[in-house]
C-alpha cells in the first residue's frame, strides 16, 4: 500500500529526456510514495500514468524497447501518418500488447491525474482529468504529447489540442491554485537552464503550418519568456516553501528526440539517483 501524500506532483515534458522523470518516478514507488495529485505535461503525463498503475520499470521500457524499430520514432512514421512517434503504435499496440498497461490498478487510484494540454483555439491550458486511460481517454495524454510539426492535432471531446508545453510546461501554479501547499516539482532541464527564442526559421513554419490557429504559433513566438518567468516562480514557490525541487544537476547529452539508448540510461539513473539523494530532505518537507 502506498503512502498517499496530500499534495501535488507536477512533470515537466521534455521528450526524451523525460527518463530522467521516469527515474523519479520509480524511486518513489520504491518507497510507496504516492500524491493526491498530479499534472503531467507532455512526457511527463505519458509517464505519470504507469507511475499511478504501479507498474515500476515501464516508463524507462516503453521509452527505449522500441527506438530501433522504423515503425515507431522515425521521419517516414512523420511523412506517412503526420506523427513522429507513431500513434497506432505508442498509444495501442504497446500499452495493449507489447507491454501492457495495468488498467485496473490505475483505475483504484483514489487521487486526481490531470494531463495537461493546449487548446489551438484559444491558445489557453487545459487540465483533463484522467480517470481511466481505457479507450479515447489514451487521446487526453496524446494530445498532451502531440508537439506543433511533428505531430497532428487530438482531439477531445470536440476540441482540438497539442502539447500542453506550449501554454503550461511547468503547471506548479495550477496545482498551488487547486490548494496544494505542499508540491513536488519535477524538472527534465538542468541547474541553470535558460530558455532561448526559438530561430526565425521555426516561427515562420509554424506560421505557415498554423496560420488558422495564430494563437499557436504566438505561444511559440514568447515560449521563451513565460517558461523563464515560470521557472522563477518555480524558484519563489521553492523558498516559500510551497515547493520541493528535482531536476538534472548538469546538462546531459541526451536530446529531446534521442534515440542512443546508453544516454537514456545514464539519465534514467540519475533521476533515480536524485531522487534517493533527496529523499530525507523530501519527506521532511512534505511531513513539516
Amino acid at each position: 500500500m502506498s503512502e498517499m501524500i496530500k499534495g501535488g506532483l507536477v512533470l515537466e515534458g521534455g521528450g526524451m529526456k523525460g527518463v530522467f522523470t521516469a527515474g523519479v518516478l520509480d524511486f518513489l514507488m520504491d518507497k510507496k510514495i504516492m500524491f493526491s495529485s498530479v499534472y503531467g505535461v507532455s512526457a511527463g503525463a505519458c509517464h505519470m500514468t504507469s507511475y499511478i498503475s504501479g507498474q515500476r520499470g515501464r516508463a524507462f521500457d516503453i521509452s527505449v524497447d522500441y527506438l530501433d524499430t522504423r515503425w515507431y520514432c522515425s521521419i517516414p512514421s512523420l511523412v506517412t501518418t503526420g506523427n513522429l512517434f507513431n500513434t497506432e503504435v505508442a498509444y495501442s499496440l504497446i500499452p495493449n500488447d507489447l507491454n501492457p498497461f495495468d488498467h485496473e490498478a490505475y483505475e483504484k487510484y483514489e487521487g486526481n491525474a490531470y494531463s495537461v494540454v493546449t487548446d489551438v483555439e484559444t491558445g489557453k491550458p487545459e487540465y483533463l482529468r484522467l480517470k481511466s486511460c481505457r479507450g479515447k481517454n489514451m487521446d487526453k495524454i496524446r494530445a498532451s504529447a502531440s508537439l506543433p510539426l511533428v505531430a497532428r492535432m487530438v482531439e477531445v471531446n470536440g476540441r482540438k489540442y497539442l502539447d500542453g508545453g506550449l501554454s503550461d510546461a511547468i503547471p506548479l501554479e495550477r496545482s498551488v491554485r487547486s490548494g496544494n501547499g505542499k508540491n513536488l516539482v519535477v524538472l527534465t532541464k538542468e541547474v541553470g537552464y535558460v530558455r532561448t527564442p526559438i530561430s526565425g526559421a521555426e516561427l515562420a513554419m509554424l506560421k505557415v503550418r498554423y496560420a488558422a490557429y495564430p494563437n499557436i504559433w504566438k505561444l511559440m513566438r514568447n515560449r521563451d519568456i513565460r517558461y523563464n518567468r515560470q521557472l522563477q516562480y518555480v524558484q519563489d514557490m521553492e523558498k516559500e516553501g510551497r515547493a520541493f525541487v528535482i531536476r538534472p544537476q548538469h546538462k546531459s547529452d541526451t536530446s529531446r528526440i534521442d534515440k542512443n539508448p546508453e544516454h537514456l540510461k545514464r539519465l534514467y539513473q540519475e533521476g533515480y539517483a536524485e531522487a534517493e539523494k533527496n529523499y530525507d530532505k523530501l519527506m521532511a518537507y512534505l511531513n513539516a
